[in-house]
């Protein structure tokens, strides 16, 4: 789930400076390696080993087996797909990691729920306005509904009052309730997408800079947590990012959850989306200026306004399946605080095999089959895990090395969600962590990309580093976006642990920023999420070599320090922080 933008160029993996650079017999492990090589017509292990160094030849090897069409597109609960975990665990053993999943072993199970709604026996419909019509939604035209009931075929519901809530925002730290005083058991709440910062464009909240408040999954839990019977966000295509498709596309078809002990309880009935033109003429009905609301909305002390007597009423059909996959989990201990952990994460899912895609794309060549390799999102990111946990397996480590092969991110972060309310160690003992996910073959650049700049001192670390080599950071370019809350790292910063996530740049040593953006924009139209992301031999990736080898220097400065880097005061998660470590303190 990489970035379509400008920094979508390259996520950003880890490697070092003064590191050993020859090769090395590979690591016999105490652990046995799961055996999966009868299972795959692939070298399993790879061919005459890796080096300790972070090298382009070894990154070669890795992506090209990873985004192999024997794994099937990596897909989870796939029987093909989850051969890559096991493949993982084994690549981890060989290169001398030890196990540090349940019970001992390599893995943690992650239990899934699919929930697909039935379109010709849902509906969603709107009555009680000035004109006394009604308004009877067109699904995916005019809204999306599903909901997060995971223990039932069908929900509905009847006139349920309609409340605008502003942006359905509670953030203390800003001093920001949009809920104050306000009861909306039984009601619906309307909510504007994005944070009030985004309309304000001032300080307040990050101003342009998207908050975890402007995402729509705090929008729906805060709902929820507030006894609402529904929640419905209103897309506008600016402070979204993404056009009214994404949305449509997005939530049809099977959705994926997480198995939740209370059957979703914590949810509201229903969830969705309407559009802009459905939301202006709903207003109006109610006897309410659209343009104006959104206006009071982004002023301090805003309250709630009831949509006059307008309800909503509906239906939603389902069916509900559950299936299984796999976090891949590693360790390193370190000599001195083995108790601390630095942890490195990517996640190793795609989209696996999907026949019906093909229908209507275009005929060129790379659509030869149906298999989605997914060799940039996000055999990258997972080879470049590799290549740090086999380079820090050749150094004494004070803190310990946790390594974090996830599930289930192409499904909405899944596994690494899982994970942080599943932890193998304690949160508040992880000391920082660093995100991959998907990096370009861009070549070299002059700068890295922070998606969510100006949230940790991880940044501080990175920028010694490149500044060693030249290089400078640069903030993510689409900030109003929300990049930093849509790949795995948030699953963790929601705990309070400071996560860094960077990307490669786009400005390239050989043709600068023009070159860069032409790729990105190559990769964004033909590539991402299409069978097109595959592995190519052409690849340039001394580029991605320098990245990873820029993030490995955080890693290794964490490992082997005794400091906490935090977040910078103000960030959303910094309280969550500080409340995690006064409870180890304890």
């Amino acid at each position: 789930m990489i970035r379509l933008s400008l920094a979508a160029s390259a996520l950003a993996l880890i490697s070092a400076c003064g590191q050993a650079t020859t090769e090395v017999d590979p690591i016999t492990p105490e652990t046995p390696p799961v055996e999966v090589a009868d299972s795959l017509d692939l070298p399993m292990p790879l061919p005459e080993g890796t080096s300790v160094a972070i090298t382009q030849d070894d990154l070669r090897q890795r992506i090209a087996l990873l985004s192999d069409d024997a794994f099937e597109g990596r897909g989870p609960a796939a029987e093909k797909g989850e051969l890559t975990a096991d493949w993982l665990a084994q690549e981890l053993a060989r290169i001398g990691v030890q196990p540090a999943g349940d019970d001992g072993s390599w893995f943690q199970t992650v239990g899934m729920v699919e929930q697909t709604l039935d379109e010709n026996a849902s509906s969603l419909s709107f009555a009680g306005g000035a004109s006394g019509e009604a308004y009877p939604m067109v699904l995916k035209e005019d809204a999306v509904i599903w909901t997060k009931k995971q223990d039932r075929d069908s929900v509905s519901w009847d006139a349920s009052e309609l409340v605008f809530v502003g942006y359905g925002v509670t953030a203390p730290e800003y001093g920001w309730d949009d809920y104050t005083g306000l009861d909306v058991t039984g009601k619906t709440v309307v909510m504007l997408v994005n944070d009030p910062g985004y309309a304000r464009e001032d300080e307040l909240f990050k101003g342009k800079s998207m908050t975890y408040y402007g995402r729509w999954t705090y929008k729906f839990e805060e709902a929820g947590r507030r006894g609402a019977t529904g929640a419905i966000v209103i897309h506008e295509t600016e402070p979204a990012s993404y056009g009214w498709d994404v949305v449509a596309n997005s939530w049809s078809g099977a959705q994926a959850d997480l198995v939740r002990a209370d059957g979703g309880a914590n949810r509201t009935l229903f969830e969705g989306w309407i559009t802009e033109e459905t939301a202006r003429a709903l207003f109006a009905e109610a006897g309410l200026d659209f343009s104006e609301m959104k206006r009071r909305a982004k002023t301090e002390g805003f309250t709630s306004v009831d949509m006059g007597e307008l309800t909503a009423s509906g239906s939603i059909s389902q069916t509900v399946s559950t299936t299984e996959s796999r976090n891949v989990v590693g360790m390193l201990p370190g000599k001195t605080a083995p108790e601390e952990y630095m942890l490195f994460t990517a996640h190793w899912d795609h989209l696996g095999k999907k026949s019906e895609e093909r229908e209507g794309e275009p005929t060129q060549d790379f659509y030869r089959d149906d298999i989605f390799n997914g060799a940039v999102d996000n055999a990258t990111g997972t080879s470049a895990l590799l290549e740090i946990a086999e380079s820090l397996a050749g150094e004494e480590l004070e803190r310990s090395a946790l390594f974090l092969a996830v599930t289930l991110e192409e499904s909405g972060l899944l596994g690494s969600a899982y994970y942080a309310e599943n932890p193998t160690v304690p949160m508040n003992q992880i000391v920082a962590g660093l995100n991959m996910d998907g990096m370009l073959p861009m070549g070299k650049t002059k700068d890295m990309v922070v998606v969510g700049y100006g949230a940790s001192e991880l940044e501080d670390l990175l920028k010694a580093h490149l500044d060693e080599v030249d290089r400078v950071i640069v903030p993510d370019p689409n900030p109003q976006a929300g990049y930093f809350y849509r790949s795995d790292h948030v699953s963790f910063a929601k705990k309070g642990v400071p996560m860094l996530y960077a990307d490669g740049g786009v400005d390239k040593l050989d043709g600068g920023v023009a070159a860069g953006k032409a790729i990105a924009d190559v990769y964004t139209a033909q590539r991402y999420h299409k069978p097109m992301d595959e592995y190519d031999e052409s690849w340039d990736l001394s580029g991605m070599e320098e990245d990873i080898q820029a993030l490995y220097s955080v890693g290794l400065q964490v490992l082997n320090s005794t400091d906490w880097p935090t977040w910078y005061p103000g960030n959303e998660f910094e309280a969550i922080r500080q409340a995690s470590l006064a409870e180890r303190e304890e």
